[in-house]
């Protein structure tokens, strides 16, 4: 069975000692995935004060912007949006954001329907209302495309 990691440069670098993704054998499993813009550390819809608490948020743009990530990852890693099959959300303020982020989620998943779990945290590892983890189908490697 195929089990190996997997990251890319187009994708925001991950906050931690681990992959964007972990391939095992026709699942892809991607780590939690934040709105970063790749190669820098802005947050699109975010506004810090100088202490670099949150002031202001757009959780419309941070969900955009997760989406985009996710898409670079899957992508890069031989997968697409229509293989995602399962999608555990994370957002710092249910009460305020779930609408929004529920209409923009259902504007990107318009014939794909994961399974879907929604939760609120009281924080997350950056200054980020909204992360995803998600776990997509990928096409089965063949013998010549395993590289040690």
């Amino acid at each position: 069975m195929t089990d190996r990691s997997f990251s890319t440069d187009r994708a925001p670098a991950p906050v931690g000692a681990y992959p964007h993704a972990r391939r095992h054998g026709d699942l892809l499993f991607l780590s939690g995935v934040g709105p970063r813009k790749p190669g820098t550390k802005d947050i699109p819809g975010v506004t810090l004060d100088a202490d670099g608490n949150i002031v202001d948020y757009d959780v419309e743009a941070q969900t955009k912007s997760v989406f985009e990530n996710i898409r670079i990852i899957l992508e890069d890693a031989g997968a697409t949006w229509e293989n995602i099959i399962d999608a555990t959300c994370f957002l710092t303020n249910m009460k305020d954001d779930f609408a929004t982020f529920n209409r923009v989620y259902a504007e990107h998943f318009t014939t794909n329907r994961p399974t879907r779990t929604t939760i609120e945290v009281g924080a997350l590892p950056t200054p980020i209302a909204v992360e995803l983890k998600v776990i997509a189908s990928i096409a089965p490697l063949h013998e010549h495309d395993v590289h040690p």
